[in-house]
């Protein structure tokens, strides 16, 4: 587009008409102000003409935006003196559609944000995973992270397979150690069994203190949960032995676990509230899980019926017992399980109980148990075989079969009824004090 000194439109080239959206028959001959100025979106536009106009000596070069109707463009504009024969004739307008550069360069830029964005949300997870990784397994903070209604409170109901798992009389063990030694023991344990039961496909949902309370099955479903679950348990058991030699090198006691398995349909998910949440699993199946723990002795592995038919036929079954889990109305059984085969192939060793009988009973002074409650009536009774596992306990109180039973013996000792023998009971020891040694000792020696 060409101007005269005054401002008048004189020439505009097909290039221009495109651009700028008009013919020349529609402006040439007018004044630019005149022909322009209608829109005030082309402000900028008008005004790089007009101090051309002002000062056509100086060039000008700039971008700009130029409007009409419903489209804008971003054009360039470069500005110079016309002469003839050294006489100033007018203004020379060179108009360039920059549009598409512009688009690329804000789409480059927008790419550029994007990546950053990418960048720094990579980092957060990564800095979330590390955090919370510590807290939830891996499943659960990919889960969390990748769902887009992952935070939300809720769950959905699963049939998983539930795991529960005890330390047996921890609570006198961690009286006789300190606290940097308790945390110490008790972390070596606990990563051991993290290890075995995250490679087995399962997900713990929190540790209650010397207790492990897992699921398989969740929060990616896989059908055979419960033959991963009863592995891992197995595993477990196995791995208790390289745990004692790891304890007995740094001066730790000797550690004896239980082990319970339920499966069934639970709810899984987000529980809590806004402020407080946690992913967790609740129904009645959970809690059955906890009641078939509670009837272990040291190194069992007990299931509920429901898991060894999900397993099928390549369990290997110890025994058969018929229990009553508190609140229930009938009798159940429960199997207590050495190994499992292909494809996992393991199997764990079976406790062996070797006694010697006492020449006279020996008299003990006695309490019971109930849930975590000790009973503050004493019982009196006698020990007429005795071991390092377990001793026959002579009573006229009535006993039921796996009650916990706590005896005074070199220290407070823990135990639980395993088979009533009609006139006395067979009890397998939970926890050792630190006096059991003399006190075993002096029962031997007793006249």
């Amino acid at each position: 587009m060409t101007l005269s000194m005054k401002g008048k439109i004189v020439s505009l080239n097909p290039a221009g008409e495109k651009i700028l959206d008009v013919t020349a028959d529609e402006v040439v001959g007018k004044a630019f102000a005149g022909v322009f100025f209608s829109d005030e979106r082309n402000d900028a536009f008008n005004q790089l003409v007009l101090d051309a106009i002002a000062d056509p000596d100086t060039v000008k070069d700039a971008f700009v935006p130029y409007a009409h109707e419903d489209v804008i463009r971003q054009i360039r504009l470069l500005t110079s003196l016309q002469m003839v024969e050294g006489e100033k004739i007018g203004i020379i307008i060179v108009i360039s559609d920059m549009t598409e550069l512009f688009e690329l360069r804000d789409a480059m830029k927008a790419m550029e944000r994007i990546r950053a964005l990418n960048g720094k949300l990579e980092e957060r997870n990564e800095i979330l995973q590390r955090t919370f990784g510590r807290f939830l397994s891996d499943e659960i903070v990919h889960e969390l992270l990748e769902t887009p209604d992952g935070l939300l409170m809720g769950g959905r109901k699963e049939c998983l397979t539930i795991m529960m798992s005890d330390l047996r009389g921890f609570t006198a063990l961690s009286e006789r150690l300190s606290p940097a030694d308790l945390l110490t023991m008790l972390n070596h344990y606990l990563g051991e069994m993290t290890r075995i039961i995250e490679d087995h496909r399962g997900t713990i949902i929190e540790f209650i203190g010397d207790g492990i309370m897992a699921i398989f099955g969740a929060p990616q479903y896989f059908e055979e949960n419960a033959a991963e679950a009863v592995a891992a348990a197995v595993e477990m058991q196995r791995e208790m032995d390289k745990i004692n030699a790891w304890n007995e090198e740094n001066g730790f006691p000797y550690l004896k676990m239980g082990i319970g398995l339920n499966c069934g349909d639970v709810i899984v998910g987000l529980i809590g509230s806004e402020k407080r949440t946690k992913y967790g699993v609740a129904g009645k199946e959970v809690n059955l899980a906890g009641r078939i723990e509670s009837f272990t002795t040291a190194g069992e592995l007990l299931i509920s019926e429901t898991v060894r038919e999900a397993v099928g036929t390549d369990l290997k079954i110890a025994e058969t017992r018929q229990v009553v889990p508190k609140g229930a109305k009938k009798p159940m059984n429960v199997y207590r399980v050495t190994g499992i085969g292909a494809p996992y192939n393991v199997e764990c060793k079976e406790e062996v109980i070797a006694r010697k009988t006492l020449s006279k009973p020996y008299p003990i002074i006695f309490r019971t148990l109930s849930e975590k409650n000790v009973s503050v009536t004493s019982i009196e009774g006698s020990f007429t075989e005795l071991g390092e596992s377990g001793a026959i306990l002579k009573t006229e109180e009535r006993l039921a079969r796996f009650d916990n039973i706590l005896v005074e013996f070199g220290g407070d000792l823990y135990g639980k009824v395993t088979h009533d023998l009609g006139t006395s009971y067979e009890i397998t020891f939970t926890s050792l004090p630190t006096g059991f040694a003399d006190a075993m000792q002096k029962a031997f020696l007793a006249e």
